[in-house]
């Protein structure tokens, strides 16, 4: 069987890793797997490069931009899918018998070819990193609902109306999807039930799959060791954060210095994502990290692992440190509790609450729940039981 896996970039980005790594473990189950992504970054002969223009993802952001009344306040939350590259006509589309979709916003795919992709009669699966396939344009709709009915009065829109940008577009993906047959996967339980809420999915067939980790690269290791190579302090508690981009504030950085403030006996935070400026006493910034060996070597030296993010699927970092046999501490959210077993291999803090979350370090760093953290990533991330539970969803109706 051969499955063509289409993503924007092959490795920048939490679903990039995610579909990069189902590729591998496809190719090793026997399937024919070849990503076509927009951005490429390695040379692996598994990759292959969409013939894609800058100018789509421009005229994408403009048309944005003046829908929104000239304002960048949630430019980058929202995506329109209005232009994008041609992929049915390539000899990789014509070969493939599964066509299977990741994230393809941002000038890849547009809505158009959506639907003539949905009309070429391959089989269709498009894997759930975020809302976006099933709301009209958010890639979260926070506390909205509006998508389980028709998306209208978008939230994230300057000037929103009955029948404003999310509503012309959300019409735009009823008219794409409906005549056709596709399948959607959540990575979490959580983005799967949701799914199932929306007007856009009914009728459709909606399954979880979650993400897979290699374990080769992300598994356990000497901590002392680990913190040489690194240069860390080897006498210390260390706990680490990671984002792209430290400053955003849904990745939460702030809860977390409010949670350190409040902890007495105060570990060292490494903060990984770019952040060149000292964020004080205590904390110790890298930039961000993109080698997947140094990145386990990273997990490896901490003794737990905090994401304070406020809005998440199924986060890549925490299946990777639990991987590595590091303890995660999260807030309720996304499928963040279908990872963390709460007191069992890491702690589930109440959402947003940045005492709670302070409990939270504070329980990990007195409890040892390695072993309970590793046994936990084996069962859920296991690339071959993900690959064969996918090779199950191409072969079924």
């Amino acid at each position: 069987m051969r499955i063509l896996i289409l993503n924007t970039s092959e490795c920048v980005g939490g679903a990039a890793i995610a579909a990069r790594r189902l590729c591998q473990a496809l190719d090793k189950q026997g399937m024919e797997a070849r990503m076509m992504v927009c951005h490429r970054q390695t040379t692996s002969p598994q990759v292959l490069s969409a013939s894609c223009s800058r100018w789509h993802f421009l005229w994408e952001r403009l048309r944005i931009f003046l829908a929104n009344g000239l304002s960048r306040r949630n430019l980058w939350k929202v995506d329109i899918a209005c232009s994008g590259t041609d992929i049915i006509h390539t000899e990789a589309f014509r070969q493939a018998d599964v066509i299977h979709l990741h994230w393809i916003n941002q000038g890849y795919l547009s809505l158009g070819e959506i639907r003539r992709i949905l009309a070429s009669g391959k089989k269709v699966v498009w894997t759930l990193h975020d809302m976006w396939p099933f709301t009209g344009i958010c890639h979260h709709s926070g506390l909205c609902e509006h998508f389980q009915e028709h998306c209208h009065d978008c939230p994230l829109l300057m000037h929103s109306t009955a029948h404003d940008l999310s509503w012309r577009v959300f019409h735009r993906k009823q008219e794409c999807y409906l005549p056709s047959s596709l399948t959607f996967v959540g990575c979490s339980r959580w983005i799967a039930d949701r799914a199932r809420l929306s007007a856009l999915t009914q009728g459709q067939r909606v399954e979880h799959i979650p993400n897979p980790v290699d374990f080769s690269t992300f598994h356990p290791m000497d901590r002392q060791e680990a913190r040489r190579h690194w240069n860390l302090p080897l006498d210390r508690p260390l706990i680490l954060f990671v984002a792209a981009k430290v400053t955003d504030a849904d990745k939460g950085i702030h809860l977390l210095q409010q949670a350190y403030a409040l902890l007495s006996d105060k570990p060292d935070v490494v903060v990984v994502g770019g952040q060149s400026a000292p964020m004080g006493e205590g904390f110790h910034s890298i930039p961000y990290v993109a080698d997947e060996t140094s990145m386990a070597t990273l997990y490896a030296a901490v003794d737990a692992f905090v994401t304070p993010s406020l809005f998440e699927n199924l986060p890549n970092v925490i299946a990777e440190a639990m991987s590595c046999g590091t303890p995660c501490v999260g807030f309720c959210t996304g499928g963040i509790p279908e990872m963390i077993d709460h007191l069992s291999n890491g702690y589930v803090a109440r959402y947003a609450d940045a005492e709670d979350l302070a409990l939270g370090i504070r329980y990990v760093l007195q409890h040892d729940l390695r072993q309970a953290a590793i046994e936990k990533a084996r069962a859920m991330f296991d690339p071959v039981a993900v690959a064969r539970q996918y090779i199950h969803v191409y072969e079924t109706e």
